[in-house]
Protein backbone atom coordinates (compact mmCIF):
# COMPACT_ATOMS: atom_id res chain seq x y z
CA UNK A 1 0.00 0.00 0.00
CA UNK A 2 1.80 3.47 -1.13
CA UNK A 3 0.65 6.69 0.73
CA UNK A 4 2.43 10.17 1.23
CA UNK A 5 4.44 8.46 4.28
CA UNK A 6 5.99 6.47 1.29
CA UNK A 7 8.09 9.11 -0.21
CA UNK A 8 11.48 10.33 1.03
CA UNK A 9 11.52 13.94 -0.79
CA UNK A 10 14.62 12.40 -3.45
CA UNK A 11 12.02 13.10 -6.45
CA UNK A 12 9.50 16.10 -6.74
CA UNK A 13 6.44 15.71 -5.22
CA UNK A 14 3.30 17.54 -6.70
CA UNK A 15 -0.68 17.68 -6.42
CA UNK A 16 -2.27 15.27 -8.00
CA UNK A 17 -4.65 18.18 -9.84
CA UNK A 18 -1.65 19.65 -10.73
CA UNK A 19 -0.49 17.25 -13.09
CA UNK A 20 -3.32 15.32 -14.73
CA UNK A 21 -6.26 16.77 -16.51
CA UNK A 22 -9.07 15.10 -14.81
CA UNK A 23 -11.73 14.31 -18.29
CA UNK A 24 -14.84 13.74 -15.52
CA UNK A 25 -16.91 16.18 -17.67
CA UNK A 26 -17.20 13.77 -20.92
CA UNK A 27 -18.14 10.74 -18.71
CA UNK A 28 -21.71 9.64 -19.37
CA UNK A 29 -23.34 7.42 -16.98
CA UNK A 30 -25.77 4.67 -18.87
CA UNK A 31 -28.19 2.21 -16.63
CA UNK A 32 -27.30 -0.88 -17.42
CA UNK A 33 -31.18 -1.70 -18.59
CA UNK A 34 -30.65 1.35 -21.00
CA UNK A 35 -27.08 -0.02 -22.17
CA UNK A 36 -26.59 -1.84 -25.33
CA UNK A 37 -23.92 -4.42 -25.90
CA UNK A 38 -21.48 -3.68 -28.45
CA UNK A 39 -17.84 -3.75 -29.58
CA UNK A 40 -16.61 -1.23 -26.95
CA UNK A 41 -15.57 -1.53 -23.50
CA UNK A 42 -17.38 0.03 -20.45
CA UNK A 43 -15.47 0.30 -17.09
CA UNK A 44 -16.76 1.31 -13.97
CA UNK A 45 -14.89 2.12 -10.48
CA UNK A 46 -13.14 -1.46 -10.34
CA UNK A 47 -12.48 -1.98 -14.13
CA UNK A 48 -14.66 -3.39 -17.31
CA UNK A 49 -18.45 -3.56 -16.24
CA UNK A 50 -19.42 -5.27 -20.05
CA UNK A 51 -19.48 -3.60 -23.55
CA UNK A 52 -21.49 -0.96 -24.98
CA UNK A 53 -22.12 -0.11 -28.85
CA UNK A 54 -21.14 3.39 -28.42
CA UNK A 55 -17.66 5.20 -27.08
CA UNK A 56 -16.61 8.32 -25.33
CA UNK A 57 -12.58 8.34 -25.29
CA UNK A 58 -10.22 7.12 -27.79
CA UNK A 59 -6.66 7.55 -26.11
CA UNK A 60 -4.94 5.90 -22.89
CA UNK A 61 -5.97 7.06 -20.01
CA UNK A 62 -5.80 6.13 -16.07
CA UNK A 63 -9.57 5.77 -13.99
CA UNK A 64 -9.48 6.28 -10.43
CA UNK A 65 -12.32 5.28 -8.54
CA UNK A 66 -14.33 7.61 -7.11
CA UNK A 67 -16.90 5.54 -5.15
CA UNK A 68 -17.48 1.86 -5.21
CA UNK A 69 -13.63 1.59 -5.67
CA UNK A 70 -11.51 -1.06 -2.86
CA UNK A 71 -10.78 2.17 -0.53
CA UNK A 72 -10.77 -0.11 2.53
CA UNK A 73 -8.48 -2.76 0.94
CA UNK A 74 -6.20 -0.77 -1.99
CA UNK A 75 -4.32 -3.89 -2.41
CA UNK A 76 -7.28 -4.80 -4.43
CA UNK A 77 -6.46 -1.55 -6.80
CA UNK A 78 -8.44 1.60 -7.14
CA UNK A 79 -7.24 2.78 -10.35
CA UNK A 80 -6.01 1.19 -13.89
CA UNK A 81 -4.61 2.00 -17.46
CA UNK A 82 -7.11 1.87 -20.44
CA UNK A 83 -6.86 2.56 -24.50
CA UNK A 84 -8.42 2.67 -27.25
CA UNK A 85 -12.29 3.66 -27.73
CA UNK A 86 -14.14 3.21 -24.54
CA UNK A 87 -16.65 4.10 -22.56
CA UNK A 88 -16.69 5.08 -18.57
CA UNK A 89 -19.29 5.68 -16.39
CA UNK A 90 -19.39 8.43 -13.74
CA UNK A 91 -17.94 6.00 -11.16
CA UNK A 92 -14.17 6.89 -12.07
CA UNK A 93 -12.43 9.52 -12.74
CA UNK A 94 -10.83 10.15 -15.98
CA UNK A 95 -7.13 11.30 -16.00
CA UNK A 96 -4.72 12.30 -18.85
CA UNK A 97 -1.28 12.78 -17.40
CA UNK A 98 0.39 15.92 -18.24
CA UNK A 99 3.43 16.39 -20.55
CA UNK A 100 5.71 15.54 -17.59
CA UNK A 101 4.21 12.77 -16.38
CA UNK A 102 4.48 9.63 -18.16
CA UNK A 103 0.42 7.31 -17.57
CA UNK A 104 2.34 3.99 -17.05
CA UNK A 105 4.07 5.45 -14.04
CA UNK A 106 0.73 7.19 -12.91
CA UNK A 107 -1.35 4.07 -12.82
CA UNK A 108 1.41 2.34 -10.91
CA UNK A 109 1.70 5.00 -8.24
CA UNK A 110 -2.08 5.13 -7.65
CA UNK A 111 -3.27 1.34 -8.48
CA UNK A 112 -2.45 0.53 -4.50
CA UNK A 113 -2.54 4.18 -3.00
CA UNK A 114 -4.44 4.75 0.38
CA UNK A 115 -6.65 7.49 -0.36
CA UNK A 116 -8.78 7.03 2.62
CA UNK A 117 -7.74 10.77 4.06
CA UNK A 118 -9.32 12.09 0.97
CA UNK A 119 -12.26 9.94 1.16
CA UNK A 120 -15.47 11.03 1.77
CA UNK A 121 -19.18 9.61 2.72
CA UNK A 122 -19.62 6.73 5.76
CA UNK A 123 -21.79 4.42 3.59
CA UNK A 124 -20.25 4.10 0.56
CA UNK A 125 -16.87 5.93 0.50
CA UNK A 126 -16.42 8.80 -2.80
CA UNK A 127 -13.17 9.80 -3.57
CA UNK A 128 -14.11 13.47 -5.20
CA UNK A 129 -12.38 15.35 -8.01
CA UNK A 130 -11.74 17.71 -5.16
CA UNK A 131 -9.94 14.82 -2.85
CA UNK A 132 -8.46 13.12 -5.56
CA UNK A 133 -6.59 16.47 -7.03
CA UNK A 134 -5.23 16.42 -3.51
CA UNK A 135 -3.42 13.88 -3.78
CA UNK A 136 0.37 13.96 -3.27
CA UNK A 137 2.66 11.70 -5.45
CA UNK A 138 6.62 11.70 -6.75
CA UNK A 139 7.44 13.24 -10.02
CA UNK A 140 10.97 11.62 -11.03
CA UNK A 141 12.42 12.93 -14.21
CA UNK A 142 10.14 11.51 -17.28
CA UNK A 143 13.15 8.86 -18.36
CA UNK A 144 13.20 7.92 -14.60
CA UNK A 145 9.46 7.77 -14.65
CA UNK A 146 9.30 5.16 -17.64
CA UNK A 147 12.41 3.16 -16.26
CA UNK A 148 10.61 2.32 -12.95
CA UNK A 149 7.19 1.95 -14.77
CA UNK A 150 9.24 -1.07 -16.77
CA UNK A 151 10.56 -2.70 -14.04
CA UNK A 152 7.32 -2.76 -12.00
CA UNK A 153 5.05 -4.09 -15.24
CA UNK A 154 7.80 -6.98 -15.06
CA UNK A 155 7.19 -8.12 -11.88
CA UNK A 156 3.71 -7.60 -12.43
CA UNK A 157 3.50 -10.19 -15.17
CA UNK A 158 5.14 -12.87 -12.94
CA UNK A 159 2.38 -12.50 -10.25
CA UNK A 160 -0.19 -12.28 -13.24
CA UNK A 161 1.02 -15.61 -14.76
CA UNK A 162 1.18 -17.22 -11.45
CA UNK A 163 -2.11 -16.35 -10.70
CA UNK A 164 -2.86 -17.81 -13.94
CA UNK A 165 -1.11 -20.96 -13.44
CA UNK A 166 -3.37 -21.32 -9.74
CA UNK A 167 -6.56 -20.72 -11.72
CA UNK A 168 -6.06 -23.38 -14.09
CA UNK A 169 -5.77 -26.14 -10.99
CA UNK A 170 -9.52 -25.86 -10.37
CA UNK A 171 -9.83 -26.68 -14.05
CA UNK A 172 -8.09 -30.00 -13.54
CA UNK A 173 -10.23 -30.94 -10.76
CA UNK A 174 -12.84 -30.03 -12.64
CA UNK A 175 -11.54 -32.24 -15.78
CA UNK A 176 -10.84 -35.27 -12.95
CA UNK A 177 -14.00 -35.45 -11.60
CA UNK A 178 -15.61 -35.48 -15.20
CA UNK A 179 -13.69 -38.04 -16.34
CA UNK A 180 -14.19 -40.43 -13.43
CA UNK A 181 -17.81 -39.87 -13.20
CA UNK A 182 -19.45 -38.08 -15.97
CA UNK A 183 -21.37 -34.38 -15.75
CA UNK A 184 -24.00 -34.94 -12.79
CA UNK A 185 -26.72 -33.59 -14.70
CA UNK A 186 -26.76 -35.98 -17.53
CA UNK A 187 -25.16 -39.23 -15.56
CA UNK A 188 -23.79 -40.22 -19.08
CA UNK A 189 -22.06 -43.72 -16.74
CA UNK A 190 -25.16 -44.65 -15.44
CA UNK A 191 -24.76 -44.24 -11.89
CA UNK A 192 -27.50 -44.75 -9.47
CA UNK A 193 -28.68 -42.41 -7.13
CA UNK A 194 -30.43 -41.37 -4.29
CA UNK A 195 -31.80 -38.42 -2.33
CA UNK A 196 -29.29 -36.38 -0.66
CA UNK A 197 -31.06 -36.39 2.63
CA UNK A 198 -30.46 -40.30 2.67
CA UNK A 199 -26.76 -39.76 2.05
CA UNK A 200 -26.11 -36.71 4.09
CA UNK A 201 -26.65 -34.79 6.94
CA UNK A 202 -28.20 -30.93 7.41
CA UNK A 203 -26.45 -28.46 9.87
CA UNK A 204 -28.31 -24.77 9.93
CA UNK A 205 -26.79 -22.08 11.96
CA UNK A 206 -28.04 -20.25 14.60
CA UNK A 207 -28.10 -17.18 16.98
CA UNK A 208 -24.44 -17.57 17.70
CA UNK A 209 -24.04 -18.18 21.70
CA UNK A 210 -22.32 -14.98 23.46
CA UNK A 211 -18.93 -15.54 25.63
CA UNK A 212 -17.14 -16.20 22.86
CA UNK A 213 -13.37 -16.88 24.10
CA UNK A 214 -10.23 -16.86 22.04
CA UNK A 215 -8.05 -19.91 22.44
CA UNK A 216 -5.86 -21.62 20.52
CA UNK A 217 -7.20 -24.85 21.52
CA UNK A 218 -6.70 -27.68 18.73
CA UNK A 219 -10.10 -28.71 20.21
CA UNK A 220 -11.97 -25.50 19.81
CA UNK A 221 -14.86 -24.82 17.77
CA UNK A 222 -14.39 -22.34 14.48
CA UNK A 223 -17.24 -19.52 15.28
CA UNK A 224 -17.84 -18.98 11.05
CA UNK A 225 -20.24 -16.11 9.74
CA UNK A 226 -20.59 -15.49 6.24
CA UNK A 227 -18.49 -12.95 5.47
CA UNK A 228 -15.82 -15.81 6.31
CA UNK A 229 -16.96 -17.50 2.97
CA UNK A 230 -15.72 -14.29 1.27
CA UNK A 231 -11.90 -15.90 0.18
CA UNK A 232 -9.27 -15.03 -1.67
CA UNK A 233 -8.66 -16.39 -5.67
CA UNK A 234 -9.69 -19.65 -5.65
CA UNK A 235 -8.97 -21.49 -2.16
CA UNK A 236 -11.11 -24.25 -1.20
CA UNK A 237 -10.37 -24.42 2.78
CA UNK A 238 -12.53 -22.18 5.09
CA UNK A 239 -9.73 -20.05 6.91
CA UNK A 240 -11.42 -18.43 9.83
CA UNK A 241 -9.35 -16.33 12.54
CA UNK A 242 -11.94 -16.11 15.65
CA UNK A 243 -12.65 -19.51 17.44
CA UNK A 244 -13.41 -20.54 20.49
CA UNK A 245 -13.42 -23.46 23.17
CA UNK A 246 -16.54 -25.37 24.03
CA UNK A 247 -18.62 -22.96 26.26
CA UNK A 248 -21.84 -24.19 27.24
CA UNK A 249 -24.67 -23.43 24.66
CA UNK A 250 -22.19 -24.29 21.91
CA UNK A 251 -22.78 -27.53 20.44
CA UNK A 252 -26.57 -26.34 20.00
CA UNK A 253 -25.37 -24.90 16.51
CA UNK A 254 -22.30 -26.56 15.57
CA UNK A 255 -21.04 -29.02 12.50
CA UNK A 256 -18.30 -31.73 12.64
CA UNK A 257 -15.24 -30.84 10.72
CA UNK A 258 -15.26 -32.44 7.14
CA UNK A 259 -18.76 -30.71 6.59
CA UNK A 260 -19.44 -28.64 2.92
CA UNK A 261 -20.16 -25.16 4.55
CA UNK A 262 -22.62 -23.12 2.05
CA UNK A 263 -24.53 -19.64 2.19
CA UNK A 264 -28.29 -19.94 2.94
CA UNK A 265 -30.00 -16.87 3.06
CA UNK A 266 -29.76 -13.37 0.67
CA UNK A 267 -27.86 -13.06 -2.80
CA UNK A 268 -24.82 -14.76 -1.64
CA UNK A 269 -26.83 -17.98 -2.21
CA UNK A 270 -26.47 -17.78 -6.05
CA UNK A 271 -22.53 -17.23 -6.06
CA UNK A 272 -19.69 -20.35 -5.77
CA UNK A 273 -19.26 -19.77 -2.40
CA UNK A 274 -19.24 -23.31 -1.07
CA UNK A 275 -16.13 -24.34 1.12
CA UNK A 276 -14.87 -27.33 3.15
CA UNK A 277 -14.84 -27.15 7.03
CA UNK A 278 -11.78 -28.35 8.52
CA UNK A 279 -12.75 -28.72 12.15
CA UNK A 280 -16.27 -28.32 14.49
CA UNK A 281 -17.67 -25.52 13.92
CA UNK A 282 -20.05 -22.84 15.05
CA UNK A 283 -22.36 -21.62 12.20
CA UNK A 284 -24.07 -18.12 12.26
CA UNK A 285 -27.89 -17.58 10.55
CA UNK A 286 -26.86 -17.65 7.19
CA UNK A 287 -24.80 -20.59 6.80
CA UNK A 288 -25.51 -24.08 6.56
CA UNK A 289 -23.24 -27.05 6.59
CA UNK A 290 -23.75 -30.66 4.79
CA UNK A 291 -22.05 -33.99 6.38
CA UNK A 292 -21.63 -36.56 4.15
CA UNK A 293 -22.19 -40.14 5.77
CA UNK A 294 -19.11 -42.06 4.89
CA UNK A 295 -20.29 -45.02 3.84
CA UNK A 296 -22.22 -43.39 1.00
CA UNK A 297 -20.27 -40.49 -0.28
CA UNK A 298 -16.99 -39.13 0.20
CA UNK A 299 -16.22 -35.32 1.42
CA UNK A 300 -14.31 -34.44 -1.79
CA UNK A 301 -17.02 -35.89 -3.98
CA UNK A 302 -19.57 -33.99 -2.64
CA UNK A 303 -17.88 -30.58 -2.45
CA UNK A 304 -17.25 -31.22 -6.24
CA UNK A 305 -20.97 -32.26 -6.73
CA UNK A 306 -21.77 -28.90 -5.33
CA UNK A 307 -20.15 -26.46 -7.54
CA UNK A 308 -21.80 -28.29 -10.40
CA UNK A 309 -25.06 -26.73 -8.62
CA UNK A 310 -26.43 -23.29 -8.98
CA UNK A 311 -28.40 -22.71 -5.46
CA UNK A 312 -29.57 -19.61 -6.87
CA UNK A 313 -32.56 -21.84 -8.62
CA UNK A 314 -33.78 -24.05 -5.68
CA UNK A 315 -34.24 -21.43 -3.24
CA UNK A 316 -37.31 -20.59 -1.52
CA UNK A 317 -38.73 -17.69 -0.27
CA UNK A 318 -40.22 -14.10 -2.32
CA UNK A 319 -38.09 -11.03 -1.14
CA UNK A 320 -35.23 -12.65 0.44
CA UNK A 321 -33.91 -16.25 -1.11
CA UNK A 322 -33.65 -18.86 1.53
CA UNK A 323 -31.91 -21.94 1.47
CA UNK A 324 -33.29 -24.67 3.52
CA UNK A 325 -33.14 -28.79 4.25
CA UNK A 326 -36.05 -29.06 2.77
CA UNK A 327 -34.68 -27.85 -0.63
CA UNK A 328 -31.61 -29.74 -0.47
CA UNK A 329 -32.93 -32.95 1.06
CA UNK A 330 -34.52 -34.54 -2.41
CA UNK A 331 -31.59 -33.21 -4.89
CA UNK A 332 -30.69 -36.87 -6.50
CA UNK A 333 -26.90 -37.37 -5.78
CA UNK A 334 -24.91 -39.59 -8.15
CA UNK A 335 -23.40 -42.76 -6.02
CA UNK A 336 -20.94 -44.21 -7.67
CA UNK A 337 -18.40 -46.72 -5.86
CA UNK A 338 -17.12 -45.06 -2.38
CA UNK A 339 -13.64 -46.47 -3.52
CA UNK A 340 -13.75 -44.22 -6.94
CA UNK A 341 -14.74 -41.23 -4.90
CA UNK A 342 -11.88 -41.89 -2.70
CA UNK A 343 -9.38 -42.05 -5.61
CA UNK A 344 -10.94 -38.94 -7.05
CA UNK A 345 -10.03 -37.36 -3.49
CA UNK A 346 -6.45 -38.27 -3.41
CA UNK A 347 -6.40 -37.22 -6.46
CA UNK A 348 -7.96 -33.62 -5.48
CA UNK A 349 -5.69 -33.65 -2.75
CA UNK A 350 -2.55 -33.57 -4.76
CA UNK A 351 -4.19 -30.53 -6.76
CA UNK A 352 -4.58 -29.05 -3.25
CA UNK A 353 -1.27 -28.83 -2.30
CA UNK A 354 -0.35 -27.59 -5.93
CA UNK A 355 -2.73 -24.59 -4.96
CA UNK A 356 -1.46 -24.17 -1.60
CA UNK A 357 2.27 -23.81 -2.82
CA UNK A 358 0.88 -21.65 -5.61
CA UNK A 359 -0.78 -19.60 -3.16
CA UNK A 360 2.66 -19.22 -1.07
CA UNK A 361 4.62 -18.51 -4.24
CA UNK A 362 2.23 -15.93 -5.12
CA UNK A 363 2.56 -14.28 -1.70
CA UNK A 364 5.84 -13.91 -1.96
CA UNK A 365 5.66 -12.40 -5.20
CA UNK A 366 3.50 -10.13 -3.21
CA UNK A 367 5.55 -8.83 -1.02
CA UNK A 368 8.51 -8.38 -3.56
CA UNK A 369 6.11 -6.27 -5.75
CA UNK A 370 5.57 -4.17 -2.31
CA UNK A 371 8.84 -4.04 -1.74
CA UNK A 372 9.47 -2.93 -5.31
CA UNK A 373 7.06 0.11 -5.34
CA UNK A 374 8.48 1.58 -2.21
CA UNK A 375 11.91 1.30 -2.65
CA UNK A 376 11.00 3.00 -6.43
CA UNK A 377 9.08 5.67 -5.38
CA UNK A 378 11.60 6.43 -3.03
CA UNK A 379 14.49 7.05 -5.49
CA UNK A 380 16.18 4.01 -4.57
CA UNK A 381 15.65 1.22 -7.50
Amino acid sequence: MISRNSFNGVFRLARLGDVVEFLDSKRRPVTESDRRSGPYPYYGANGLQGTIDEFIFDEPLVLLAEDGGHFDDPERGIAYRVSGKTWVNNHAHVLRPGPNLDLAFLCRVLENYNVTPFVTGTTRGKLTQAGASEIVIPVPPLAEQRRIAEILDRAEVLRVSRRAASSQLDIVTRGIFLDLFGDPATNPKRWSSRPLGDVAEFFGGSTLPDGVKFSGQEDGYFLLKVSDMNLAGNETYLKVCQEWSDTPGARACTCPPGSVIIPKRGGAIGTNKKRLSTRNSVLDPNLMAIWPKPSHLELRFLYQWFLHLDLGTITSGSSVPQLNKQDLAPLKILLPPIDLQRDFARRASVVEKLKAMHRAFLAELDALFAVLQHRAFRGEL
